[in-house]
């Protein structure tokens, strides 16, 4: 899969998705306030960062925003040391290399097994934490 067929994918799966692309990522919205995205993806290296050598041919990386307890779930529930992940490896699920204290994991082209058993999922969930975000924000504003 590449990043055109992972954009098509998020689009085409989640009610309501908006795109906008700055810095050479696409951004993944829920709604049209587009205050927060649930996902991004990155195709190439650009001056904030470069940590996953993008510029290589065909590499994309996917963040996903997921809930507190899946990341520690993935990853611990201690403070992740981004240090020690390779964050040039691909199809591997890891910790977002800057946004990790928020939550957010990433993998780079991650395999059709990688993308059916766990990216869908996590996909899946962070659509959800944007809709219930959504939804507060509503019922809030309502108020």
């Amino acid at each position: 899969m590449d990043e055109v067929a992972m954009t098509q994918y998020i689009t085409d799966s989640f009610a309501d998705v908006e795109t906008t692309t700055a810095y050479s990522y696409t951004f993944f919205f829920y709604d049209s306030e587009r205050k927060l995205p649930f996902a991004t993806l990155a195709s190439v290296d650009n001056e904030y960062d470069r940590v996953s050598n993008l510029d290589r041919p065909g590499v994309f990386r996917l963040n996903i925003g997921v809930r507190k307890p899946t990341f520690q779930a993935l990853f611990g529930t201690g403070k992740v040391d981004v240090n020690a992940y390779d964050f040039t490896a691909l199809d591997t699920i890891m910790p977002h290399p800057d946004y990790a204290p928020q939550s957010w994991v990433c993998v780079l082209n991650p395999s059709d097994d990688t993308f059916h058993h766990t990216v869908q999922p996590l996909l899946a969930e962070a659509y959800d934490v944007a809709v219930q975000r959504h939804l507060r924000r509503q019922t809030t504003n309502e108020s």
